[in-house]
């Protein structure tokens, strides 16, 4: 392009000042962009010719936050098991279809009527799938903050004794707390701790234990905070040497009075592993139970909406508020389940999701509202094969594509910083990790350091060895974005 300058003609100077200013200033933002994608390209290619990626299938994809231009490629459209990395999805749809200021509300109050005194009825517990009722993360809903407002409501509605019971309705969901697709060995461990429309202290238990005298040893259980309630546990587990670590399972799926712990724990005192309730209601109950007994009340054996010899009916009877509890606001929720991986609240989240869309408090229904929801923004619905909401199920297969698309999607909106301040910061890059079984995932984003600012997605499935062997490698490819 030639320009022929009038040096009278002031306006075309203007104009071709303006140009040059603007190819200033675009001109090392395309260099650095072309000088990023030679740097990721030449990482990669040694990644994948490392021995540990020889049976393994794997995606990178990478693109210009600001644009949206592809920065670099590589089986973007294959989908793979996201482990966690899942939950960055999970997270961007509830802030869009619940809403940033979403609470969670948890009714109790009273069926029956209060004569002289006494209540002539049950205390019932309503919930509609908080994960955070009774959590030590929130000093509002802990335990003690939670049952110290009910029983102060009692007191407040005149109620002195009663003749009924505790009685927890959990029908507002599925009677399945777990997706189908978790394994075995992850039920009955917190982390596969299932979603109720009542959560009680994130559905978790924790077990301490005295080693044996010697390795082979079975070790003693010395305690369970809190008391496991209609539960029996059969210890199956032998002592290993100091420093083994945990290398313990408990098995007990939802609903089952019997569990089994096996495997081996480290020659260490006081050593504690987590469970998860096989029927958080049914628990939430029996502590609210004992709290009444604390405060000189006299209700009866608690029961549940699930638990399977119970009245059902108890939950279409009149009920009276006494007290209402909420959960911290969804931001606050969405904080600790991307930085501690909390996989109960992405279920919680997703049965909620198809709840207040579609009237149904199920995990099918929550997955029907997230790809109904990206499908005319980008993502194919194939792109979203779900089985969770957390990404602990084996069978779930995401792109790289529909993850960088749905992070790109959150920088322009109101909620961003409350959801990019939850992701947690490794190898100094604010991503979001996903570990199971031979799946090791990081999708997040980066900022060069000429100011360059990318949202990438890499996944890695089946590989060889170990993660801790794999993950270094895969830094060393998106270092090249910073």
């Amino acid at each position: 392009m030639q320009f022929k300058i009038n040096p009278f003609d002031p306006h075309k100077i203007i104009r071709l000042m303006r140009l040059l200013i603007l190819l200033l200033f675009f001109l090392p933002q395309v260099i650095c962009s072309q000088d990023a994608a030679r740097r990721i390209s030449k990482a990669f290619t040694t990644f994948r010719q490392d021995p540990q990626l020889a049976n393994a299938s794997y995606s990178l994809y990478v693109i210009d936050a600001a644009s949206g231009e592809v920065v670099f490629d590589y089986n973007s459209k294959v989908a793979l098991a996201p482990a966690s990395t899942q939950k960055v999805i999970t997270t961007v749809t509830a802030f869009e279809t619940l809403g940033a200021a979403f609470r969670f509300r948890t009714d109790f109050g009273y069926t029956g009527f209060i004569k002289d005194g006494v209540l002539n009825g049950d205390l019932v517990i309503r919930g509609s799938g908080d994960p955070s009722l009774g959590s030590w993360r929130y000093p509002g809903n802990s335990e003690t903050a939670v049952t110290n407002a009910v029983t102060g409501a009692m007191k407040k509605a005149g109620i002195r004794q009663m003749e009924g019971i505790v009685y927890a309705d959990d029908h507002g969901y599925e009677s399945a707390t777990v997706p189908g697709g978790w394994i075995w060995d992850d039920l009955g461990n917190y982390y596969g701790a299932g979603a109720s429309a009542l959560n009680w202290r994130e559905n978790q238990y924790d077990l301490y234990f005295k080693p044996g005298a010697k390795v082979g040893d079975q070790p003693e259980i010395v305690r369970t905070v809190p008391p496991l309630y209609q539960v029996n546990l059969v210890n199956e587990l032998t002592t290993a040497a100091k420093g083994s670590g945990d290398n313990s399972y408990i098995y007990l799926p939802p609903y089952s009075a019997t569990g089994f712990i096996r495997g081996t724990i480290p020659m260490e005192n006081n050593f504690k592993i987590s469970g998860s309730f096989p029927d958080p209601a049914l628990q939430a109950a029996a502590v609210f139970t004992e709290a009444l007994k604390s405060g000189g009340y006299s209700p009866g054996i608690p029961d549940s909406y699930h638990n399977w010899s119970g009245d059902k009916s108890k939950s279409d009877a009149a009920f009276t508020l006494l007290h209402s509890q909420f959960s911290p606001a969804l931001d606050s929720l969405v904080y600790w389940f991307n930085k501690k991986s909390i996989n109960l609240y992405g279920e919680s989240l997703l049965k909620k999701m198809g709840s207040v869309k579609n009237g149904t408090g199920s995990t099918a229904e929550g997955i029907n509202v997230i790809k109904e929801f990206w499908k005319g923004k980008g993502i194919e619905p194939g792109e979203l094969d779900l089985g969770d909401g957390s990404g602990l199920s084996p069978q779930n297969r995401v792109t790289t594509h529909a993850q960088v698309t749905v992070l790109r999607y959150a920088i322009n909106r109101p909620w961003y910083k409350s959801f990019v301040d939850a992701l947690p910061e490794y190898n100094n890059m604010k991503m979001k990790s996903g570990t199971i079984r031979k799946v090791k995932g990081f999708c997040g984003y980066q900022q060069s350091a000429g100011g360059k600012s990318y949202v990438f997605s890499f996944l890695v499935n089946n590989y060889s060895g170990n993660a801790s062997s794999l993950i270094p490698k895969m830094y060393s490819v998106l270092d090249q974005l910073k």
